[in-house]
């Protein structure tokens, strides 16, 4: 997959991009990120790419015109490529919205700095603003590696596992199940017994259940959306009874 990053601060990207997953990726020709400075397309000797505010008020806004002339020089006037803004203002952004993004073969991501962009580059020129939660950062350069990173692990070759992405929370709804690794006994704590069983069946009814015991107690305003078998609605009506009667045997 090609994406297509537009930024005051390129040299935000490198150390990231250049480490781990995303760097064997880009490695095996499987991600490719092309980093575009928006100041190279300012027109004062100064590059300048911010101003004040019509109306009053702190801080600068991002100008137009050099965000319109970087994107269309690169991605052309008549595109073809999303061009999403990372914006406090947009949808959230969750793994069904990484899956979305994931089917395409190119994206292009516009970082926004200081109090946002001019309102005429989100009425005309992009197509979908994108929130990574309810905060505000200074730019929106961690959140474009964090889409990029959240959309890479789902391409095809990208992790190890050709499965791991859809054991990861979110991934199907539901936070994902308690890991363990050697030692089987650490400081007194032992592994749960069904990991070490070899059971695969007895194992994968173990991790579904812990996933939904996870959702229930740290996000059960998941279970709303999640799609549940009706084995899953038991064994929440077995969890919710241990909880409300913790000395209850089931």
């Amino acid at each position: 997959m090609e994406f297509d990053v537009f930024t005051l601060l390129p040299e935000v990207f490198s150390p990231y991009l250049e480490s781990s997953i995303l760097q064997r990726a880009r490695q095996r020709g499987l991600l490719q990120v092309r980093v575009h400075n928006i100041r190279d397309w300012a027109t004062d000797k100064h590059r300048t790419t911010d101003d004040i505010p019509y109306g009053g008020g702190g801080g600068m806004v991002m100008k137009p015109e050099p965000v319109f002339a970087a994107v269309e020089a690169v991605l052309g006037r008549e595109r073809n490529v999303p061009l999403v803004l990372l914006t406090p203002q947009g949808r959230l952004f969750t793994q069904r919205v990484a899956f979305e993004y994931a089917r395409l073969p190119r994206l292009a991501l516009l970082c926004g700095r200081y109090e946002g962009v001019d309102e005429r580059i989100r009425q005309y020129l992009v197509d979908d603003e994108l929130s990574i939660g309810d905060y505000v950062l200074t730019g929106g350069e961690l959140p474009a590696l964090i889409v990029i990173d959240a959309i890479t692990r789902l391409i095809p070759g990208v992790l190890g596992d050709p499965d791991g992405a859809l054991d990861d929370s979110h991934a199907s709804g539901l936070l994902e199940y308690p890991h363990y690794t050697r030692p089987p006994e650490f400081r007194g704590w032992r592994v749960p017994e069904v990991l070490l069983s070899g059971h695969h069946a007895e194992i994968a009814r173990w991790r579904r259940e812990q996933s939904l015991r996870r959702t229930l107690e740290r996000r059960p305003d998941l279970l709303a959306q999640a799609v549940l078998s009706e084995t899953d609605r038991k064994l929440l009506e077995k969890i919710q009874k241990e909880k409300e009667n913790p000395s209850h045997e089931i």
